[in-house]
């Protein structure tokens, strides 16, 4: 029990310390884990643990939605394959389907790593110009 409270009280300052692009990278691994975890679920026909983690990757799916700015070009192409992978993930959820899934995590693993390459990109920017 006091592991579990002294992990739960890192985990909640290091979400409240983290920077708007460390939170966005967090999500991605939330929604990994949660897409990983769906998976093994559907190859242990655990259903509903398997829906459990498909929501709660719908869920994070869904934030990144609601937060994406429309005065830039490239939010409509975000809100396009985001909802492309909401969908899939609604599907997969109503089958059960690992091939699914796993094309879901592969989209979301993409996403993952390109935000942190750009997050590293920026920051050696900022180097250079200091």
């Amino acid at each position: 029990m006091i592991a579990n409270n002294a992990s739960s009280t890192y985990l909640n300052s290091k979400v409240m310390t983290a920077s708007p692009q460390e939170l966005t990278l967090m999500l991605y691994d939330a929604a990994l884990k949660f897409c990983n975890q769906a998976i093994r679920a559907v190859e242990n026909n655990k259903i509903e643990e398997a829906h459990n983690a498909i929501i709660k990757t719908e869920n994070i799916i869904l934030e990144f939605m609601s937060t994406l700015d429309e005065k830039y070009d490239v939010a409509k192409n975000m809100e396009l394959m985001y909802d492309y992978i909401y969908r899939r993930l609604l599907e997969a959820n109503l089958k059960k389907d690992k091939v699914i899934l796993e094309e879901i995590q592969g989209y979301i693993r993409e996403l993952r790593d390109t935000w942190k390459e750009a997050m590293e990109l920026v920051k050696m920017k900022r180097v250079v110009n200091e």
